[in-house]
């Protein structure tokens, strides 16, 4: 009796054994598939926000916002021409912040799958990159010239708006 509780014992450790890269390697799988997922929904929306900002940027004109207004009567078109020209400046810097804040979510994402996919591929035996090497990978992610190039570029557009 007792070798028999032995030898189910092992057995079931080495099933475990076998099974659990494939079980992790599965749920790795479904959380890269679920970043990528994400990563594309951010995608998205930076793109529909950066035609936003470029309309804004055109409304902004000085033409445009006198031609937004040409049907409108007033005794102080200034007046009118202004309140115009702040209400479009808060609405474009609600969709630069939103920018930034979806810049540092991709930078965020891009990281996170490449931590799945290097867990994935170590589960799997497969010898993909380590996980330092992988952290190292997000830190050059979030400090590629990319990102940084487009945040300083956003920054330099609104201090150069500004004057």
């Amino acid at each position: 009796m007792k070798r028999i509780r032995v030898i189910m014992t092992l057995l079931g450790l080495v099933i475990s054994g076998l099974l659990l890269p494939v079980f992790a390697q599965e749920s790795g799988q479904e959380r890269a598939t679920n970043l990528r997922a994400q990563l594309a929904e951010v995608e998205a929306k930076q793109t529909e926000l950066q035609m936003r900002q470029q309309q804004l940027a055109e409304d902004l004109k000085p033409e445009n916002i006198e031609r937004a207004l040409a049907g409108i009567g007033s005794t102080h078109p200034e007046d009118l021409r202004e309140q115009r020209r702040r209400q479009l400046e808060i609405e474009k810097k609600g969709v630069e912040s939103q920018l930034d804040t979806l810049a540092a979510s991709h930078a965020r994402l891009e990281s996170a799958i490449a931590s799945a996919d290097a867990i994935k591929y170590q589960s799997a035996g497969l010898g993909g990159p380590s996980i330092s090497q992988t952290e190292n990978n997000s830190s050059a992610v979030r400090n590629s010239p990319a990102v940084t190039k487009s945040a300083t570029h956003r920054r330099k557009m609104r201090k150069h708006r500004r004057h």
